[in-house]
């Protein structure tokens, strides 16, 4: 049947999923501990705002199912894919997925400012915490060093010099 013969009001858009955080494929999905319970219990507040959903007009109550179960499934494509790697069981002494890094400028705009970071897993980064993604040009940059070394990046648009200082796990 033509679109023509239906009824405007009939009409429903599909709703917009907001994408979860880029992992490109092929590249497997990396989570610490901490991570992983954050994955769950995300989903578990999706569960609960789906069995709790109070909306009485049901062209509004089929849009909002249907984000939470676009939501659900993403979430529950990245919990499966998961793979969780333990800080504790990464070489100590060198920077990899888990570690905590601090690290000194040498040059630039931001020389002498020491910086810390802990890298994570894409799904669990966030600046605002000091977390990176393993996937962050810093934290590739970082990857593989140990203290004292020096790496660089570009950064801001300048091509920045670090020195590891520290290194830790937690």
């Amino acid at each position: 049947m033509s679109r023509g013969f239906v009824k405007e009001d009939d009409q429903e858009e599909a709703p917009f999923i907001p994408p979860r955080a880029a992992l490109p494929a092929g590249v497997t999905n990396y989570v610490t501990p901490a991570g992983y319970e954050e994955l769950i219990a995300e989903r578990e507040d999706l569960e609960e705002e789906r069995r709790n959903l109070d909306i009485s007009s049901d062209k509004e109550r089929r849009h909002a199912l249907a984000i939470i179960n676009g939501k659900l499934n993403l979430l529950n494509d990245r919990i499966a894919s998961a793979r969780i790697l333990k800080p504790e069981d990464q070489p100590e002494e060198e920077v990899r997925f888990g570690s905590t890094v601090s690290f000194k400028n040498l040059n630039g705009k931001q020389k002498g400012i020491t910086s810390t970071f802990q890298i994570v897993g894409v799904d669990e980064a966030d600046i605002k915490q000091q977390k990176i993604a393993f996937l962050a040009p810093l934290a590739k940059a970082l990857t593989g060093k140990k203290v004292g070394e020096t790496t660089q990046v570009s950064m801001a648009g300048e091509l920045r010099e670090l020195e590891i200082t520290g290194i830790r796990y937690s």
